[in-house]
């Protein structure tokens, strides 16, 4: 089987796993995106292949950074240390392990939770703290979610092209 092809069928992998793990924060999902894109422009060596690397790089390392800033906005705004996200963030991990499926959701949101109650030492305004704290993270998941599969679907329409035309 040809290189080229074999590499394509690789890199579309490492993207389709790249796009989840913008959902499963674990994986680094954009940083996988932009890497895959840059393997494919170095295997096929043509103009198609650096032209997909240029866009989607755009809008992988866009969605990104707009996940970031808008994540880190909010909470500032709200005055949500980062320790809080973090500490759900280690929580989601131990979740994605307890509880099949919905752990991640489910610890990052109960470690966001305690991680606020032990601050603020009473329920209301953590218990409000936290749900401003998911929304945020939850917008900036979309973003960068929304702007990944514009990245993978720039990947398809570049293959489509320089299949075809090779």
């Amino acid at each position: 089987m040809d290189l080229q092809v074999v590499m394509t069928v690789v890199c579309g992998a490492l993207i389709a796993v790249g796009i989840a793990g913008v959902i499963v924060p674990v994986l680094p999902g954009s940083i996988l995106i932009i890497i895959s894109l840059l393997v494919w422009a170095l295997t096929v060596a043509s103009t198609e292949g650096w032209v997909v690397f240029a866009i989607g790089t755009v809008l992988a390392g866009g969605g990104l950074a707009a996940g970031l800033v808008l994540t880190g906005r909010t909470l500032r705004q709200r005055q949500i240390p980062g320790r809080s996200v973090t500490i759900g963030a280690l929580a989601g991990i131990v979740g994605l392990f307890v509880i099949p499926v919905v752990g991640l959701f489910v610890g990052f949101a109960a470690g966001l939770f305690v991680s606020e109650l032990v601050r603020q030492r009473r329920a209301g305004p953590a218990l409000t703290s936290s749900l401003h704290a998911l929304k945020a993270t939850g917008v900036g998941i979309l973003v960068e979610l929304g702007l990944a599969c514009l990245a993978g679907t720039t990947w398809v329409i570049g293959v489509w092209v320089y299949f075809t035309t090779s």
